[in-house]
């Protein structure tokens, strides 16, 4: 089953989550913003794409540079910064079984499809 970690305010995810339903295999969406991951959820994922915390935090944002930009956070407070604030997570993110990626650019979440 593929979850799509979906913000259904960004056109990117919206995109994101067309190709993967154009796919024709199962799917289900979690609107994280309004269903947040967990600790342990955030950190499986991780896993799945390779990435180090940082790499999937929304640099851009508001909060991120108001309260943390300047802070030398590990990657656990990372995590922890995350799923308080689900806002700062990069987006879409399709997860397989085996893998995840992050749909920027869309032609990333094609290659696991």
């Amino acid at each position: 089953m593929i979850t799509v970690y979906h913000n259904a305010r960004c056109k990117k995810s919206r995109e994101g989550l067309e190709l993967v339903k154009n796919s024709g295999k199962e799917y289900q969406i979690r609107e994280y913003l309004k269903e947040p991951l967990s600790e342990e959820e955030l950190g499986k994922i991780l896993d799945k794409l390779s990435f180090y915390p940082m790499q999937l935090i929304r640099t851009n944002e508001k909060i991120w540079k108001e309260e943390y930009k300047n802070k030398d956070l590990s990657d656990k407070e990372l995590i922890t910064v995350m799923v308080k604030n689900p806002k700062l997570i990069e987006r879409p993110i399709v997860e397989t079984p085996n893998t995840a990626v992050v749909g920027r650019p869309s032609s990333k979440i094609e290659d696991i499809l």
